[in-house]
């Protein structure tokens, strides 16, 4: 697997979690039946915890493997994917350490500006490993 298939990976996983939490908050899941019900909501958040210190790091690489000429061009976004991570991180660990979560908690996670920065930053990066973009190879390919 290259670097920027890892990456891809771990935006995925984002993205899915994302998608999953969406659905999780519709479904208003609270007291009782939250404890019942969070096995799933709490997989998605545990690989989501996997996924997120990974981002920034694996970004860097892809970048650097593909020589990339304009490097200085992605050092300060690079900063920024790694604090939005770490943001999202640390709300992600928060609900994680909840004996029980509840559709509303993870609705209030979905509506964090933090995860929402994050979202908007691998949107970005997802766009630019797109190899349909670029006749065939991805926008990073070549700087």
């Amino acid at each position: 697997m290259t670097t920027s298939d890892e990456l891809k990976a771990h935006i995925d996983t984002v993205e899915e979690s994302y998608e999953f939490f969406l659905a999780y908050a519709a479904q208003g899941v609270s007291g009782e039946q939250a404890s019942k019900s969070s096995g799933q909501v709490r997989e998605f958040l545990k690989r989501t915890e996997v996924a997120l210190p990974k981002l920034s790091v694996l970004f860097a690489k892809t970048i650097q493997e593909h020589n990339n000429a304009h490097l200085d061009h992605y050092e300060n976004f690079i900063q920024v994917l790694a604090r939005d991570a770490q943001d999202s991180l640390a709300a992600v660990q928060l609900v994680l350490a909840q004996p029980a979560i509840s559709s509303q908690m993870i609705d209030n996670l979905n509506a964090l500006i933090h995860l929402r920065a994050l979202l908007t930053d691998v949107f970005l990066v997802d766009e630019m490993l797109n190899p349909r973009l670029a006749g065939g190879s991805p926008p990073l390919a070549k700087g």
